[in-house]
């Protein structure tokens, strides 16, 4: 199964993506550190070369019979396409969720602590800031997605109902 976790910076998708993989002890592909690997090794520009490893190493790990949790923006339907593609060809089932964070002033909160917060940092990759955010060219789905909304809900809970909907569908 390929669980593929999209949405804007700040929503708490890096954080949910990472407690559904635990708990499935599936893989765990992260676009943002693909592209802080490719910067960090001289790199002068990231585009489409962190989602194209990521679409890789996903391949690898579904045909191992894995599950894949992929972390990322995930913002155009190219990109939708693409991991569809990865699980179509490996014959793996696909999930989609939508990651949002409906109260505003958390949202900001969180992308400032985390630009802010030295950690976050990655060598030459740096998250976003709120204005970044603001700006992205993020493309709302337009139809198959399950939506979380991680403003009301714990990361705990959230995983939880996840865990079961990909009972459902596996």
């Amino acid at each position: 199964m390929l669980l593929v976790f999209s949405g804007l910076p700040g929503t708490g998708k890096s954080t949910l993506a990472r407690e559904v993989a635990r708990r499935l002890r599936a893989a765990y592909l992260r676009v943002d550190t693909v592209e802080a690997a490719l910067l960090n090794a001289g790199q002068a520009r990231v585009t489409v070369e962190g989602y194209a490893a990521a679409y890789a190493i996903a391949a690898d790990n579904l045909g191992l019979s894995l599950s894949v949790v992929a972390d990322c923006v995930n913002p155009v339907p190219e990109t939708r396409q693409a991991w569809a593609e990865v699980a179509r060809q490996a014959g793996a089932g696909l999930l989609n969720v939508e990651v949002v964070c409906s109260d505003r002033a958390e949202h900001r909160r969180r992308v400032e602590s985390r630009h802010a917060d030295a950690q976050a940092h990655a060598g030459k990759w740096l998250p976003p800031d709120w204005e970044a955010v603001e700006q992205w060219a993020y493309q709302p789905w337009p139809g198959d997605v399950l939506r979380v909304d991680t403003a009301r809900e714990t990361t705990q809970t959230l995983a939880a109902n996840l865990l079961a909907r990909f009972q459902e569908d596996s």
